[in-house]
């Protein structure tokens, strides 16, 4: 039986014991950000639940040995069941700023300049998530040159609507949802500002996204009608900016991060895209656009640096194939670096949803 009085510990000594376990990331104890939860005891076998702030946490081989380990110090205790599963925060509200129905945290991918492959990294990062565990959507948000259809490879869905909803296709545990599903493909969009507005806040509200854990939203480059429509209509959880390491791109790159700071959305950090090229086999590594400009940059601005990507003839395949080098070749160097991306991004959402205020 749990809970009897011969049980020689007891579930507030193992609270108390999993409270002196501190999440390296939100810098507080688990028990006070309600991690812990089902303790129960059973002669020398404790057992509880650890809930994480997302099924892509980077830290959690860490948090769960350190619980192991703070618990099995404990007299008496021979046993540990530990069950782990995860739970994604919402994102904070802000005064003016709508969220989406069952979309927990929407993060942005921009970048200042075009060329960077901003596109390539808003794909890979949401299968990179969706393969991690988390309920995934993209939304296309570059109304005049859609492309996230044709690397999802779901570019010949025809659009279906349900109860007046958009319902939005869905491959590699990602839904989609794009302004190329409703144009024919040599067919221009030539819009105004107020046009894009009403697509963006369209494909926001009007699409049935259920319940999404992230919703990654490829921005147009530069920081135009777009950006300022989706900062309107929605309260984003962050933005990544993705450069490459030349200097040009970063400059470009400060500019998207003045931009979010103007529009109060926090900057989760730089992804360094192109960041060298290393050939099949070799160790050794070429830097044929320069290195490390992103990382620096963002020392420079006090923000995180989510990772660098290498370049490889496999990503430029994947992306006009429809099938992203995460889901095609995941031993590979370019889908190790993205993986490790997604639980950088994934923490900082965490970090920004979860930190005291203050």
């Amino acid at each position: 039986m749990f809970g009897t009085k011969k049980d020689k510990v007891t579930a507030d000594q193992v609270k108390t014991a999993l409270s002196q376990v501190m999440d390296p990331d939100l810098h507080q104890d688990i028990v006070s950000l309600g991690m812990i939860s089902d303790i129960k005891i059973d002669g020398t076998k404790v057992h509880f639940k650890l809930t994480l702030t997302t099924p892509a946490c980077p830290v959690k081989e860490k948090i769960e040995q350190d619980c192991r380990d703070a618990v099995g110090a404990l007299p008496g205790v021979e046993t540990i069941d530990l069950v782990s599963d995860a739970n994604v925060a919402n994102t904070r509200k802000v005064a003016g700023r709508e969220p989406i129905e069952g979309v927990r945290q929407i993060v942005a991918v921009t970048s200042g300049k075009g060329g960077v492959g901003k596109t390539t990294c808003s794909v890979n990062l949401a299968v990179a998530l969706s393969k991690l565990g988390a309920k995934v959507g993209i939304l296309d948000a570059d109304i005049t040159g859609p492309n996230v259809p044709l690397m999802m490879g779901v570019d010949d869905y025809q659009p279906t609507a349900r109860d007046n909803r958009i319902i939005p296709p869905e491959n590699f545990g990602v839904k989609c949802i794009s302004m190329a599903f409703f144009v024919s493909r040599d067919t221009p969009v030539i819009w105004r500002g107020p046009m894009l507005d009403k697509a963006i806040r369209q494909f926001l509200r009007d699409v049935e996204w259920g319940e999404l854990d992230y919703l990654i939203v490829d921005m147009p480059p530069g920081t135009g009608d777009a950006q300022l429509s989706m900062v309107q209509a929605t309260q984003l959880s962050g933005g990544v900016i993705v450069t490459t390491p030349q200097d040009v791109a970063i400059l470009d790159g400060r500019k998207g991060m003045a931009m979010f700071k103007q529009m109060q959305v926090p900057v989760l950090g730089f992804i360094e895209n192109m960041s060298y090229f290393q050939p099949p086999g070799s160790s050794e590594r070429f830097e044929i656009f320069g290195h490390g400009g992103g990382r620096k940059l963002a020392e420079e601005e006090g923000v995180p640096f989510l990772g660098e990507v290498p370049i490889d003839t496999a990503v430029r395949i994947g992306g006009d194939n429809g099938n992203p080098i995460v889901a095609a070749d995941p031993d590979c160097a370019v889908s190790r670096a993205f993986m490790e991306i997604a639980k950088n991004v994934a923490a900082q959402v965490s970090i920004h949803a979860l930190a005291p205020v203050g």
